[in-house]
């Protein structure tokens, strides 16, 4: 049997406190909806932002470069001006075996970050090392840490001739950086690089770096080598010469000891020889002759070559 809500006034009530229910649940959801979607246009609304302490910010309006906008407090033209972050603090670049792990991977390159403070705190970044050859064509993976930081005032030059701070980064540092390390690398032979030359590989790799940021308006603090990578036929090659070399040592060392023992032989020959003869310079024939009756058995011999009695001089 079919409810008559007609008839049923409480029925009915309750059924327009539904309706209304609904209704204002609906009218908040489409507001909400409205808020979420128009909330990102609040932001290009907004005529003032922050530059974080260690970034500058450079404003550009219509595409073109129009001031520097220091730490604090700033103003821009909403829909009018925008504002790119460049980081003043010291950055890091490494290379590594497995940048996704290492503390400075840099995630979303070529992204321009919306705030400084996070320009900022994505500054530093990881790549894979550098591979290359030696002098003597022998393959060498490189693993260095580079530290460098923005010129303060080169910052609209930058801006202006380069583009956003991670263009920057690729563009200069990592190409920079990456060729610089192959190319010279080639001038050592690797045994030079594998026994310890590496410092002045280091210091031509840094010197050549310098020079280059300086011309687009990077400071370079320090370029550091962690590990060169050698292959294993390399690796195998370098430790049998070293065996062989050892071998070699053991060997001479064997021949100076035997030198070492002869000559001492020959001097004691000869010290023994020496002692003979001034033994014989200095000892008196009645010495001898009364050593030689002292040992005698009283006993002549029968015959004698001269006729002489022994020990007994006559003359």
């Amino acid at each position: 049997m079919p409810i008559n809500f007609q008839s049923n006034p409480n029925l009915k009530n309750l059924q327009d406190r539904i309706s209304n229910k609904s209704k204002k649940i609906l009218k908040l959801a489409v507001i909400l909806f409205i808020f979420l979607m128009i909330l990102p246009y609040f932001s290009l609304l907004n005529p003032f932002f922050t530059v974080e302490f260690g970034t500058v910010g450079v404003v550009s309006r219509f595409g073109k470069i129009s001031r520097q906008a220091d730490p604090g407090l700033n103003y821009k033209f909403p829909f009018i001006e925008k504002v790119s972050f460049y980081t003043t603090q010291k950055i890091i670049y490494e290379t590594s075996e497995n940048p996704a792990e290492s503390a400075y991977t840099y995630v979303n390159k070529g992204a321009t970050q919306n705030d400084s403070f996070s320009q900022k705190i994505s500054s530093d970044y990881a790549d894979y090392p550098v591979d290359t050859t030696t002098k003597d064509g022998q393959q060498v993976s490189i693993r260095f840490t580079l530290r460098y930081r923005l010129d303060p005032e080169k910052i609209m030059w930058i801006a202006q001739n380069i583009g956003t701070q991670n263009q920057l980064a690729q563009k200069i540092v990592q190409a920079q950086s990456r060729s610089v390390s192959r190319n010279i690398a080639r001038e050592f032979p690797a045994q030079d690089l594998y026994t310890g030359d590496v410092f002045n590989y280091q210091r031509g790799v840094e010197s050549k770096l310098r020079e280059s940021f300086e011309q687009n308006g990077v400071i370079l603090d320090e370029f550091l080598v962690r590990q060169l990578e050698f292959s294993n036929q390399y690796l195998a090659a370098v430790e049998q010469k070293q065996i062989e070399q050892e071998k070699v040592k053991t060997e001479e060392f064997k021949a100076q000891q035997e030198e070492f023992i002869k000559q001492q032989k020959i001097i004691r020959s000869e010290g023994e020889a020496k002692a003979q003869e001034l033994l014989r310079q200095t000892i008196d024939p009645l010495v001898l002759q009364k050593m030689a009756i002292e040992k005698w058995d009283g006993k002549l011999p029968i015959y004698t070559g001269n006729g002489e009695i022994p020990f007994i001089n006559v003359r």
